[in-house]
């Protein structure tokens, strides 16, 4: 299996060689916007991170806190 990802890495890595400027800043483009859906899926299943938002989210409602439109 080990060697089957090797070689596919290999092969991705020659096809992203042979594109231009252009079509490798698209690619980048593309890699970054699945990072951050990926990075954002992550954080949103965080139970640290689901009790921070309820905690903050008690907070607004409380009273607490106020918004940034809130405040003017």
């Amino acid at each position: 299996m080990q060697l089957h990802i090797k070689l596919v890495l290999e092969t991705l890595a020659e096809a992203i060689f042979s594109l231009d400027l252009t079509e490798k800043r698209q690619l980048q483009e593309l890699i970054e916007q699945q990072i951050f859906e990926a990075e954002e899926a992550l954080y949103e299943d965080d139970a640290d991170t689901l009790a921070e938002i309820e905690a903050v989210r008690a907070e607004y409602k409380d009273g607490e806190s106020v918004t940034i439109n809130e405040e003017n």
